[in-house]
C-alpha cells in the first residue's frame, strides 16, 4: 500500500464522519424538537440525503485550504457525475402520473393471472416483479416506480412497523439484484462491462436465472409472513380528480424514458432530452402532478457527495479487496458495500488487471448482494428512501431497522449466488 497523503487520510476521515453521520440522522431530528430556534439546520442535517453532500463540501473546503484553488477545482473536474445526474432525471420522468398509471395497470393485468389473493399478487409483483424489471429500465426507475406504488397502496393505511421494514429491506435487495439479468442497468455491473466484456448472455447465465430464484424467494417470504395486512392492498382506489392519462401522452413519456436510458452515458444527451421532456410536461400540464423534483435533487446531491468523498477512498479500499480469493472477495464485496456505494468497489476491480473470471464474477455478486443493507449501499437507495420515509415514525427510516430488516433477503441472495 503506497503511503497516503494527508489529504487522503483527511477524506477516509470524513468519510467515516458521513457514515457515524448516516446512522445518527434521528438524533439531529430529536434536536430539531429540543431546541425549535435552531430546529432549520438540525432537519438539514437530518435529512440522509444530505449527508454525503455535507460531508463532500466539508472535504472541499480542506482542499481549498491545504492545496489550493487549482487543486481543488481539479479534483471536481476529475469526478465523475453522470450518475448522479443520470438517476435525478430517470426519476422524474419515472415518477410521472403517466409513467405510474402504465406500470399500476402492467402489474394489475399480471396480478390477475397470479393464482393468489388480489392483495397478495399485488404485492409479490411489487416486489419482485418491478424489480426484474429494473435489468431494462434501470434499478433506479424501477425503485421509483415501486417506491411510489407501495407508497400509494401498502401504505396508503396505517402499517405495522415490522413490515414496514420488511418491505423496504426485501425491496432494496431486489432492486439490487434484479438489475442483474443486463449489463447496462446496475450500477455496480456498468461499471465493468464493458472492460470485462460482459454482454446480456453472460449476465443471464452467471447472475440473471440466479436473481430471479432470490428475488422471487424474497418477496414471497415477506408476502406469506405479512398475508393478514395486505388486505387493502386488492383495493383499486377512484379519484375523480385524477383524470386517466391518454395513450397518447403515456407513449410519450415511454418513449422520453426509454431515451433516456439508452443514452445514459451521455449526460449532454439525457439532459437535452429532459430539458425537452419539461416543456413537454408543461404543455400538457392537466395530465401530470407535481414533478418529484426536490426528492430527485436531494437524492443527485446525495450520490454527488458519494462521488467526491468516494475518490478519496482507493488508496485504502482496493488493496483490501484485492488481498481476497474468489470465495473471500464475494462476502468481502458484500460487508464493504454496507459502507460504501457498491459501484465503487466493482470500478476499482476494474482498474486491477489480469484478474480471474472467477474473482471479477464474485466481486460483482458479493457487491449487488450486499446492495440492500444500507442507505449507500446501492445508488438506486436514496430513492427509495427519499419517497418512503414520510411513512415512518418521525419522517425517518432508522438505519438500524433497514439493516435488520435486510439481513434476511441478503442471506437468501447469498446462498443464490454461492450455491447455485
Amino acid at each position: 500500500m503506497t503511503q497516503p497523503t494527508t489529504l487522503q487520510i483527511i477524506g477516509a476521515g470524513l468519510f467515516a464522519l458521513a457514515l457515524v453521520h448516516t446512522f445518527s440522522t434521528k438524533y439531529f431530528e430529536h434536536l430539531a424538537h429540543a431546541q425549535p430556534r435552531h430546529a432549520g439546520i438540525w432537519h438539514l442535517l437530518g435529512e440522509v440525503e444530505v449527508v454525503f453532500g455535507f460531508w463532500a463540501m466539508v472535504l472541499m473546503l480542506f482542499m481549498f485550504g491545504l492545496g489550493g484553488k487549482a487543486e481543488a477545482t481539479g479534483y471536481l473536474d476529475s469526478r465523475n457525475f453522470t450518475e448522479p445526474m443520470f438517476v435525478f432525471v430517470i426519476m422524474v420522468i419515472a415518477g410521472t402520473r403517466a409513467i405510474l398509471q402504465f406500470a399500476a395497470s402492467l402489474v394489475r393485468t399480471v396480478a390477475r393471472f397470479v393464482p393468489l389473493p388480489r392483495s397478495m399478487a399485488m404485492y409479490f409483483l411489487l416486489l419482485a416483479l418491478v424489480p426484474l424489471l429494473g435489468s431494462f429500465i434501470t434499478e433506479p426507475a424501477a425503485m421509483t416506480l415501486a417506491a411510489l406504488m407501495l407508497r400509494d397502496s401498502l401504505f396508503s393505511r396505517p402499517v405495522s412497523n415490522p413490515l414496514k421494514y420488511a418491505t423496504l429491506g426485501v425491496l432494496f435487495v431486489n432492486i439490487s439484484i434484479g438489475g442483474t439479468l443486463t449489463p447496462f442497468a446496475a450500477p455496480p455491473v456498468l461499471m465493468v462491462a464493458a472492460k470485462w466484456n460482459w454482454d446480456i448472455w453472460f449476465m443471464v447465465a452467471n447472475f440473471g436465472w440466479k436473481a430471479a430464484l432470490a428475488v422471487a424467494f424474497n418477496a414471497g417470504g415477506a408476502m406469506l409472513l405479512f398475508r393478514k395486512e395486505l388486505s387493502h392492498m386488492g383495493e383499486r382506489v377512484a379519484d375523480s380528480d385524477t383524470p386517466e392519462v391518454p395513450s397518447s401522452i403515456i407513449v410519450a413519456h415511454l418513449a422520453f424514458m426509454a431515451l433516456v436510458v439508452v443514452f445514459a452515458h451521455h449526460p449532454a444527451v439525457f439532459m437535452g432530452l429532459f430539458l425537452f421532456f419539461l416543456g413537454f410536461s408543461t404543455a400538457y400540464q392537466r395530465h401530470q402532478d407535481a414533478l418529484i423534483l426536490r426528492e430527485a435533487l436531494l437524492v443527485a446531491f446525495f450520490l454527488a457527495g458519494l462521488v467526491v468523498l468516494g475518490g478519496m477512498q482507493q488508496w485504502w479500499l482496493q488493496p483490501v479487496l484485492m488481498g481476497m480469493d474468489a470465495t473471500t472477495v464475494f462476502f468481502g464485496a458484500t460487508a464493504l458495500t454496507a459502507i460504501t456505494d457498491n459501484a465503487a468497489l466493482t470500478y476499482l476491480g476494474s482498474l486491477v488487471e489480469g484478474l480471474s473470471q472467477d474473482f471479477q464474477v464474485a466481486l460483482v455478486a458479493g457487491a449487488v448482494t450486499g446492495g440492500g443493507l444500507t442507505v449507500i449501499a446501492n445508488a438506486p437507495n436514496p430513492a427509495g428512501v427519499a419517497i418512503l420515509r414520510g411513512q415512518f415514525d418521525d419522517g425517518a427510516i432508522h438505519p438500524l431497522g433497514l439493516l435488520i430488516a435486510a439481513l434476511p433477503p441478503t442471506m437468501a441472495a447469498v446462498v443464490a449466488f454461492q450455491l447455485l
